[in-house]
């Protein structure tokens, strides 16, 4: 057994512990951060979710720190730039929830077409309210997706089997890229105008922060319905509830908010949109694969080989 030792703070799946067997593993699943604080100084790696913030101030007194793993997608629970300035190599595993973020996404794009939860919730409550439950077909509408990565790309492919005339935008990709992950390449304002719906791809950096914002809004086509299941951060919620409220916006589905949880807001009880607690991820075979692939990534990085999935 090597001398190095990993924290797991967020849980990992048991075969991918056994991938790091020749560690030594501590599991603190659901470490609170000022006991984080006190143990991290003893610890080579550390292998987080989205649940655990490693900040500049934790990564300040980790002098042992090699490599922290990201057990999914998005690392912006993470300082990079404190990580990258002490040597602390980064990973993740961004592969692996792909096909189940897509299916949500898609699953979130039918129910606002039908209004799937409030018929639910409506017999449950004793309720037929046939009549009253109108809904849209997907068939010939348009869809918009803005960021035609692994997630974007999929979305595209299931809307084309229901039929759907797909725009896509990427600033990283040329148009023949765009075209051959089945979407019609179009730039940011052309997608905003011309779609039915909306399906948000685009990571949180500085500069999308927000970017979904009032002038954005006033773009788009009356009707639109919007599926986010990207980050929180990227749509400003005081103006998407406003555009809700006006019926700009038809309804909206996220699965991500600016702050987690979100708590029972006016956007989150509003009756047009359609919440779920940031499970894009949560599947038994997305968690699976995530948890092996960073349990690999994050050996290589001890071991000092070839990493695939390499973030700073």
């Amino acid at each position: 057994m090597s001398s190095y030792r990993i924290l797991i703070t967020d849980g990992l799946d048991p075969r991918a512990q056994s991938i790091l067997h020749s560690c030594v593993i501590d599991d603190r699943t659901g470490i609170g951060a000022e006991e984080l604080v006190e143990i991290i100084a003893h610890y080579d790696a550390l292998i987080v979710r989205s649940r655990t913030k490693v900040t500049a101030e934790l990564l300040a007194v980790a002098p042992q720190l090699k490599v922290i793993g990201r057990a999914g997608v998005g690392v912006d629970n993470i300082d990079l730039e404190a990580a990258q300035a002490r040597g602390v190599i980064v990973v993740n595993a961004p592969v692996s929830t792909t096909l189940a973020v897509a299916e949500l996404t898609f699953g979130l794009i039918l129910a606002l077409a039908r209004q799937i939860p409030y018929a639910d919730a409506t017999m449950k409550q004793g309720r037929w309210l046939k009549k009253e439950l109108e809904g849209i077909e997907l068939y010939g509408r348009t869809l918009g997706i803005l960021g035609m990565g692994r997630i974007g790309t999929e979305v595209a492919r299931r809307a084309r089997a229901f039929g759907m005339e797909v725009l896509g935008y990427d600033p990283l990709l040329t148009p023949d890229q765009i075209r051959g992950r089945v979407a019609e390449p179009s730039d940011f304002d052309q997608v905003l105008a011309q779609s039915d719906f909306l399906s948000l791809h685009i990571p949180l950096t500085p500069e999308t922060r927000g970017l979904f914002n009032a002038a954005a809004f006033a773009k788009m086509k009356d009707g639109v319905r919007i599926v986010c299941t990207a980050r929180g951060g990227i749509i400003d919620e005081v103006a998407l509830l406003a555009a809700i409220e006006s019926g700009k916006v038809a309804g909206a589905a996220l699965d991500v908010f600016a702050v987690e949880p979100p708590g029972l807001s006016d956007l989150v009880a509003h009756p047009r949109v359609i919440a779920t607690p940031h499970i894009g991820a949560q599947t038994v075979e997305a968690q699976a694969r995530a948890a092996e692939d960073v349990a690999r990534e994050v050996l290589h990085a001890l071991e000092g080989k070839k990493l695939r999935w390499r973030v700073v």
